[in-house]
């Protein structure tokens, strides 16, 4: 599920509620290992140790599209975490570099490809992503997001 979001009031993305983490990295080749042990860190003290190894791999994802693509000097990362999942948002000064995952069918015709798969990894991890995009009709920030949950409990979470 992709959702793409506008508003004018930077709010952290769906589920609203928990605990609210944030961390602002510089755009350096090291802010995607920074950012998975930020992640690890707080699912294991919030009890979400299931969820790590796919955070990891998600934030990783987003994070280097952010280093790769966007000459942002700042990458940040907020963590929401309640007791039935968590949400990983990382946003960008860079508006106006959507995240768009490449097709299933493009990735047959080219396997040697060493990138674009990592939305589309992104996609089959989380019970919800999506990008949402800050200030109006002047856009100055994007934060990708994306959200996991617990086996048995991806139902409860409604958009």
């Amino acid at each position: 599920m992709t959702t793409v979001t506008a508003t004018a009031t930077p709010q952290p993305p769906p589920p609203q509620g928990g605990e609210n983490y944030r961390l602002a990295l510089p755009n350096t080749a090291s802010a995607a290992k920074v950012a998975r042990d930020f992640v690890t860190s707080l699912l294991g003290v919030n009890r979400h140790r299931a969820l790590v190894d796919d955070a990891r791999l998600c934030v990783t994802e987003v994070v280097t599209n952010a280093h790769r693509h966007t000459h942002t000097p700042l990458i940040r990362v907020q963590v929401t975490v309640d007791h039935q999942q968590a949400t990983v948002s990382v946003a960008d000064d860079r508006p106006w570099s959507f995240p768009l995952p490449t097709e299933p069918a493009a990735l047959c015709v080219e396997r040697t490809q060493e990138g674009g798969r990592g939305l589309m990894l992104v996609d089959s991890l989380a019970c919800a992503w999506g990008f949402t995009i800050y200030g109006g009709r002047s856009p100055r920030l994007k934060a990708v997001w994306f959200t996991l949950a617990e086996a048995g409990e991806a139902g409860r979470w409604n958009p």
